[in-house]
């Protein structure tokens, strides 16, 4: 579906509605603000990042026929420093994860997006969603975290 592969780019890096796309507020991070913990028990911006990452893995895996799972890096991974090289890397790192899914989001059949999610929680209740659903869940999750990092990075 065309029209749901043009708003996870523009939620990742185009004219989003919201203001500025999810690159761009991460491009906006001093490096030296991504590790710190502006408010007390709530993630940083890097933890975020790296919890952006791994869902949009998560996503690409399902489009392309893997079971429902927590991301392989878990749902809220941890930095491994907190360098700038390594909050670069987390940046590159997100930016690699969407261009693959934008690439599996265009080779994608009209049809397939109305293919169900694989869900071995409960498939006979009925719980998976369809493939356009996923990615629409995505753009609203890159949109919700994108307003979190920006407000963080003020600080």
């Amino acid at each position: 579906m065309l029209n749901i592969t043009n708003e996870i780019k523009k939620a990742f890096n185009g004219d989003a509605w919201h203001g500025n796309h999810v690159m761009q507020t991460l491009n906006n991070v001093n490096a030296d603000k991504a590790f710190v913990r502006f408010i007390p028990n709530a993630h940083t911006i890097a933890e975020i990042a790296l919890h952006l990452t791994a869902w949009t893995e998560e996503v690409t895996s399902r489009l392309i026929g893997a079971p429902a799972a927590e991301p392989v890096k878990g749902d809220w991974p941890n930095p491994e420093s907190q360098t700038t090289q390594f909050w670069e890397k987390i940046i590159f790192d997100f930016k690699i994860a969407n261009e693959e899914l934008i690439r599996t989001c265009e080779a994608m059949e009209g049809s397939q997006w109305d293919d169900v999610v694989v869900d071995e929680r409960n498939p006979a209740l009925g719980t998976g969603v369809t493939n356009s659903e996923l990615v629409s869940g995505l753009v609203q999750h890159h949109a919700y975290h994108a307003g979190q990092i920006a407000l963080l990075s003020k600080f």
